[in-house]
């Protein structure tokens, strides 16, 4: 009996150790903001899981949704990654001005007033909200061959300089990164299709995000997006 309590509090210990070992390690700095309130009820509102939600799995992978509508049970990952002049950025999730399908698009408004003094901003969609690599979350991804999103501008010639997926740093990282751009918008609804070949999905925490900068949209720019999804 003595033999097999100290065997058992010897195995304890181990796992105490590999623990702690197991946390170490240093993540790099994200240039990010904190959530906006409104996305942080948006987000209670709207998605099935919450900000400490683990890893998970996506078993018999048949397409994977980011956004269909605004109040999709089937969205996935959050619009709370604020990035450069992150004041400048709004994102409407529930817009029914002449949405691709459904009853809404995410509508996004970026000014020109460079607030933060970057010039640029950028948008992750990630799980849990506002994860830059800091904390578990995400997905397996494996088995998709690409992201497919709709994009039109409000007057055309907009331009957005990368739409991806992935690249989040730090103590839990994304497992790879793709992107395509830069991508000149027009007032018409067109698809663009992110290439996953060969990519490893296994981790990805950070879904998707666009970015744009001041030089290249001298005005602003407000653009749509609808159906992002995995496929």
């Amino acid at each position: 009996m003595k033999k097999s309590l100290s065997l058992t509090l010897l195995a304890a210990a181990g796992l105490i150790v590999f623990s702690i070992a197991s946390c170490g390690g240093s993540s790099q700095p994200q240039t990010k903001a904190g959530i906006p309130e409104e996305t942080k009820q948006f987000a209670k509102a709207n998605y099935s899981y919450d900000e400490g939600e683990a890893a998970t799995a996506v078993t018999g992978f048949k397409g994977f949704p980011i956004y269909t509508d605004a109040k999709s049970p089937d969205n996935h990952y959050i619009p709370s990654g604020y990035m450069g002049d992150y004041a400048d950025a709004k994102i409407e999730r529930a817009c029914f001005d002449n949405p691709h399908s459904g009853t809404t698009c995410i509508k996004v408004t970026y000014t020109n007033a460079a607030s933060n003094g970057a010039r640029w901003v950028g948008v992750y969609w990630q799980s849990p909200a506002n994860n830059w690599g800091d904390k578990k979350g995400g997905f397996d991804l494996t088995g998709a061959k690409k992201l497919v999103l709709w994009v039109r501008g409000e007057k055309g010639g907009e331009r957005i300089e990368e739409f991806k997926l992935g690249g989040l740093t730090g103590l839990y990282p994304d497992s790879d990164i793709a992107g395509i751009g830069p991508i000149m918008l027009t007032k018409e609804w067109k698809q663009y299709e992110i290439d996953l070949s060969g990519k490893d999905l296994s981790y990805i925490s950070g879904g998707f995000c666009w970015s744009t900068n001041l030089d290249v949209n001298p005005e602003g720019a407000t653009f749509y997006l609808d159906d992002i999804r995995y496929e």
